[in-house]
């Protein structure tokens, strides 16, 4: 299965990547890639077509080329970050997310987070008509990595896991 990893978080070396990339070794059947250029992308704009603009080619490329995907994202300011609503706009226009099985996870440093962020993403993952399977509200009290990327909590694996496993 070919899955596509987005992470919500523009930064390189954050928590959301981490999770992704733990992912990637739990299903080594599965071919991912992981969509790192999301910060790129110009602004949405309905009145423009930025043809031109490769990181959007990619972009757009790569979510038709997905049969799956998951995101992972952090909640800023009780929404999910800019950078992957502004992502997610990009493909309202062509379909090339509809009817594909998405995992949203949200994953947050403490419980009392990621509701709302949840909430967000869900909304909008509805109006790209996706088939959302399962959404997982994920904390660092229930998933953590130690600076080599190994998983702490062994709990998580398990979790993690079974999730994955609705992909198929």
């Amino acid at each position: 299965m070919k899955v596509l990893l987005i992470s919500g978080s523009a930064r390189v070396s954050s928590s959301n990547v981490s999770l992704l990339n733990f992912i990637q070794k739990i299903k080594a059947s599965h071919h991912f890639k992981r969509a790192d250029y999301l910060s790129q992308l110009p602004l949405f704009n309905a009145n423009i077509e930025s043809k031109k603009n490769s990181q959007l080619d990619q972009w757009r490329q790569e979510a038709i080329w997905a049969e799956a995907i998951i995101i992972a994202t952090p909640e800023y300011i009780y929404n999910i970050p800019a950078l992957l609503k502004n992502a997610l706009e990009w493909l309202t226009k062509n379909g090339e997310f509809y009817k594909k099985p998405v995992l949203p996870i949200v994953y947050t440093p403490a419980p009392k987070r990621g509701q709302k962020a949840m909430e967000s993403l869900l909304n909008s993952l509805e109006a790209l008509d996706t088939k959302v399977l399962a959404s997982l509200l994920l904390h660092h009290t229930d998933v953590s990595f130690d600076e080599n990327g190994a998983l702490k909590n062994k709990d998580g694996l398990e979790l993690l896991s079974s999730a994955i496993e609705l992909l198929d």
